[in-house]
């Protein structure tokens, strides 16, 4: 069976390193994979900072991982730069989220001219469209008003339930394995490894939440981040932003979300990481309701921060829940 197009450019990329190194040192030119020294590691792209760090985890040692978008930065709103189409076209491997995330990739593949196989982490999630009238969700649809702008109502952010990971868990294990047969065995492990422990991550999330109230179990965020979320833990939603952060939020968006705080006598809101902290802080005064702290969304955080990785953006996340709506 022949190579994928991802692992030819990297093991060509190998070889020719190898043989450079072999002329340097006087001794005969290696060619093929035969010629990839212990320290190579495969190229990987993911396409922001969470992939990245759920391809790390199952990759190991044997992968070089870079995101084009970095801790603290927005996927809805990124716009590459010449620099991302080079690492693209250098990619073994590219992981993307799908679900309409990353509307800005297909465009930035097609022009860096990449060969590397694509991997949609998401695929087989139960993937959800925003349904005003489902569980966990509390919004008040006015007629006139569309919260799944920016994606077409099709919610991106599954990565907020942690049974949704472990299916991307299993997506970037199996696309490491196709490029890099040779390392199946340390991605399994990997990979076996980490499902265990979100196994221990969803059982505490679902403890911690049961223990608040239900009628305060309420995220107010600046955009529709948490459906999955919501679903999974029992949690009720408001946003003043749809699904994506594309768009600014209208006057009737806040007048809206500031009725339904004030009808339901939500304990707190709660800012983003990625999002500009002034919407929430005006509703905030406007309701007489405190910041309840600041959630990390599609965003990991810096290496320091609360949320370098995935587990510990929502472990972070549930901490900072669990102080802002306990009675």
């Amino acid at each position: 069976m022949s190579a994928s197009p991802g692992r030819a450019v990297w093991m060509n990329r190998r070889a020719v390193l190898a043989a450079m190194l072999a002329l340097a040192s006087g001794g005969p030119a290696v060619t093929g994979a035969s010629a990839a020294s212990d320290g190579d590691r495969l190229p990987v792209v993911a396409s922001f900072s969470i992939l990245a760090d759920l391809v790390r985890q199952v990759g190991g040692g044997r992968v070089e991982v870079t995101a084009l978008v970095g801790p603290g930065g927005d996927a809805h709103v990124f716009s590459p730069a010449p620099a991302d189409a080079k690492r693209i076209a250098a990619a073994g491997l590219i992981v993307t989220n799908g679900l309409t995330l990353e509307g800005w990739l297909p465009r930035l593949i097609s022009a860096s001219g990449a060969k590397a196989p694509v991997i949609v982490a998401s695929k087989g999630v139960n993937a959800a469209h925003l349904d005003e009238n489902a569980p966990g969700h509390v919004h008040d649809a006015a007629p006139d008003h569309s919260h799944g702008h920016g994606h077409g109502g099709l919610d991106p952010h599954a990565w907020q339930d942690v049974v949704n990971v472990k299916t991307y868990v299993r997506n970037i294990r199996d696309g490491l394995i196709a490029v890099d047969p040779a390392g199946r065995e340390v991605y399994e492990r990997n990979a076996a490894a980490y499902l265990a422990r979100l196994d221990e991550l969803d059982a505490d999330i679902r403890r911690r939440m049961a223990a608040i109230p239900a009628a305060r179990r309420r995220i107010i965020t600046t955009h529709d981040a948490f459906g999955y979320f919501g679903r999974a833990y029992g949690l009720g939603l408001i946003a003043p932003q749809g699904l994506s952060t594309d768009t600014e939020a209208s006057a009737a968006d806040v007048a809206r979300v500031v009725r339904q705080i004030r009808a339901e006598k939500a304990p707190a809101v709660f800012l983003e990481n990625i999002a500009d902290p002034r919407l929430m802080a005006r509703i905030a005064r406007e309701t007489g309701v405190r910041v309840g702290g600041q959630l990390y969304t599609d965003s990991l955080s810096p290496a320091d921060g609360p949320a370098a990785s995935y587990i510990a953006m929502m472990r972070s996340n549930v901490g900072t829940l669990e102080k802002a709506l306990a009675p």
